[in-house]
């Protein structure tokens, strides 16, 4: 066993049972960040399995000033839980239990470590149904999709990871075990503190239980897969799909350089002559689906597609969400480096965006490749360069400083769902006002005086 620098931590090691704090250096190593590029290590890794245990930690870390960095599974995009203090990285990977599931309260009660298609496909066995689904679904947990109020393709029409959150127990700095909101579907019991702590990345508390929101399973779900000849012609087409009083499930968008990408990692053929490809799903009865279907294709041709596909049933969607999922994959199969923005702006402002994206390209000399949520404005747009180049990492930051000030000119946002973290963080007073920006001071120094959660990150 590795001896820590910090001896007050082998005194820790002696409060926790056997097997919840590590000193290993492998075990370091793979708990010093997540899916961005910057790594701290910590000098201890904590995998409590109980809320008694995470109180224990943190009541002692509290007392001796010792950070504690919460993390989930590690799929982050911003850098949110690199223990950028050292100290304790504390995974919730062990609590990984589903507690319930009620079919007739339509909850779940979950430990934060359990996987989200883990959820998903627990549920839906019992004709139930958990709608956010992150496209890392299958890897990121529960715990990290609270702690950053994560989205996916489906929170279009059903919302996004906060809407589903019923109650929490959450564990406060100081070790202090509340228990916040409840089971039923409407509480006004004072504030919605619960949902304070979604989206609050890891600095005001550790999520330890998760009472969610379920819904009736959709019985049908059909797709249509449509290529176009430029992006600003598939957003148009999206606007004229709303327009017409459609609400699809999910609006998906990507560019041309994503799907080739997508094309060169998986072989397929489907994108074939396109420069832009929309995948537009609908849910609910099998008969209003597919007369809607029949509404959307007529709608669509208006725009003389590429080329239209349907999906019929999940097995007919889950050819075109298979390629979907491989975006980042293909995007990182380039052998660049990724700076994956998951910037919003209002739907208005989807055509500019893409034109923005062209001269953002030309002026910065990089490949900017642009796909994702695009029926709430939410595009993932990615700033793909060499970081062995001369001078490239300060380039890329500047195609980041144009890109998040055009952002915040249109009134949108400079993240819809991966959060601050470490890569955002310079660019946190672009997107709030000092006021709001004291308010967050205030919440996190009334909740953790000392510091101690997730320290150096926006806050």
């Amino acid at each position: 066993m590795k001896t820590p620098k910090n001896p007050t931590l082998l005194q820790l090691k002696k409060l926790l049972p056997p097997g919840e704090l590590s000193f290993d250096p492998a075990v370091l190593q793979a708990h010093s960040g997540d899916k961005w590029y910057a790594t701290s290590l910590p000098e201890a890794v904590a995998f409590p399995s109980s809320t008694e245990s995470v109180s224990r930690l943190l009541t002692y870390c509290n007392q001796h000033q010792i950070p504690v960095t919460p993390r989930g599974a590690g799929y982050g995009y911003v850098g949110g839980c690199v223990p950028v203090r050292s100290g304790v990285a504390l995974s919730l990977i062990k609590m990984n239990r589903i507690l319930e599931i009620n079919r007739e309260d339509f909850v779940a009660v979950v430990q934060p470590g359990v996987l989200t298609e883990q959820l998903q496909n627990r549920v839906e066995a019992k004709g139930l149904y958990y709608p956010p689904d992150p496209a890392s679904k299958a890897n990121c947990s529960l715990g990290g999709n609270i702690a950053t109020n994560a989205g996916g393709p489906r929170c279009l029409k059903y919302g996004v990871t906060r809407d589903y959150v019923l109650g929490l127990e959450v564990v406060l700095a100081d070790g202090t075990i509340c228990r916040l909101g409840g089971r039923t579907h409407k509480n006004k019991t004072g504030f919605e503190l619960a949902r304070l702590f979604v989206g609050s990345e890891g600095m005001l508390g550790v999520v330890t239980e998760a009472t969610l929101k379920l819904l009736p399973l959709p019985p049908y779900r059909a797709c249509l897969g449509v290529g176009f000849d430029s992006p600003q012609t598939a957003a148009r087409a999206l606007g004229a799909i709303f327009a017409h009083g459609v609400l699809p499930s999910a609006l998906e968008i990507a560019d041309e350089f994503t799907l080739k990408a997508a094309t060169q990692l998986t072989g397929t053929r489907i994108f074939k002559g396109c420069q832009a490809y929309l995948i537009v799903e609908l849910d609910g009865q099998e008969a209003s689906v597919k007369g809607e279907l029949k509404s959307l294709e007529a709608i669509i041709n208006k725009f003389k597609p590429v080329n239209l596909q349907r999906g019929l049933g999940t097995k007919g969607c889950e050819k075109f969400w298979k390629l979907r999922r491989e975006f980042s994959a293909g995007l990182r199969g380039t052998g660049l480096t990724k700076l994956n923005e998951d910037i919003v702006v209002p739907r208005s402002k989807l055509v500019a965006l893409f034109s923005f994206a062209e001269k953002l390209q030309k002026k910065h000399g990089f490949a900017v490749a642009c796909f994702g949520h695009a029926g709430d404005g939410n595009i993932h747009v990615n700033i793909m360069y060499d970081r062995a180049e001369a001078g490239a990492d300060e380039r890329a930051d500047q195609a980041l400083d144009d890109l998040f000030h055009q952002v915040v000119s249109w009134n949108g946002a400079i993240t819809g769902e991966h959060g601050i973290g470490l890569a955002k963080r310079r660019w946190f007073p672009l997107a709030t006002s000092e006021a709001v920006q004291q308010l967050h001071r205030t919440v996190k120094e009334a909740l953790d005086p000392a510091g101690i959660l997730n320290p150096d990150k926006f806050v």
